[in-house]
């Protein structure tokens, strides 16, 4: 039925758009920040998705909102994410919380809250290595990370995030399952975002896991993360 004075193709697309819209979700999906500071926010996702920009990103726009923040650099096993968190962290004005290379990432993050507590910090962001999510040892280490952070403080951590490339296929349905699996995931940044990725693999992680996407990363700038908005977000895969 053609209506709004519209052809039929053109009602054919608003129909589409009004469906993938339901699909992906609802508008405003917002961290849960804990009403007890501090809030832990637990971020994993594999190497070369975007995971270290986007958590610089994530704490660019908390201390841009009066929210102040730790970095807990867990991703021990890897010199050069520690590097690159300290790094960030030094740019940011944002205090780093770091072991020695390849010390047991939980205790990184257990140190992180415990300095967050003493210095009321409100929120504490934690940089778990870039796992492969088929070694089960690796995820094993992911889990215990999350149980360490929960027995320091109840109720922690308040998100559990998943960094995804937008330019990965299915693989990336894959990916956010069996990360789910382990850790309970409650959101994914989608990161990448320009204007030759389409990101379509997020319409299969919502509507099969029913994770929300939180923000989408869409350029190197710290500025770059934005919250998601399924209008547009379909609006610029349609058109």
């Amino acid at each position: 039925k053609v209506s709004e004075g519209l052809t039929p193709s053109q009602a054919f697309i608003k129909l589409v758009e009004r469906e993938l819209t339901e699909i992906i979700g609802g508008e405003n999906e917002k961290l849960n920040l804990a009403t007890q500071p501090p809030a832990v926010i637990m971020v994993a996702g594999l190497q070369g998705s975007g995971k270290t920009t986007s958590i610089a990103k994530l704490a660019f726009a908390f201390e841009e909102r009066g929210i102040s923040c730790i970095l807990a650099a867990a991703d021990t096993f890897r010199a050069a994410a520690v590097e690159q968190i300290k790094i960030w962290g030094e740019r940011l004005g944002v205090r780093v919380i770091s072991h020695q290379n390849g010390s047991d990432p939980s205790s990184v993050a257990f140190d992180a809250i415990a300095a967050a507590k003493a210095t009321d910090i409100d929120a504490v962001i934690v940089d778990t290595a870039g796992r492969l999510h088929n070694q089960s040892n690796l995820m094993d280490e992911l889990e215990k990370i999350k149980r360490v952070i929960h027995r320091n403080l109840p109720n922690a951590p308040h998100e559990t995030l998943l960094i995804l490339d937008a330019t990965t296929g299915q693989n990336g349905l894959q990916q956010a399952k069996i990360f789910s699996d382990y850790v309970d995931l409650t959101g994914i940044i989608l990161a990448k975002l320009d204007g030759t990725s389409r990101g379509g693999i997020a319409f299969a992680i919502v509507s099969e896991l029913k994770i929300p996407i939180y923000l989408i990363g869409t350029g190197e700038s710290l500025e770059d993360l934005s919250p998601f908005n399924p209008e547009v977000f379909v609006d610029a895969i349609l058109n």
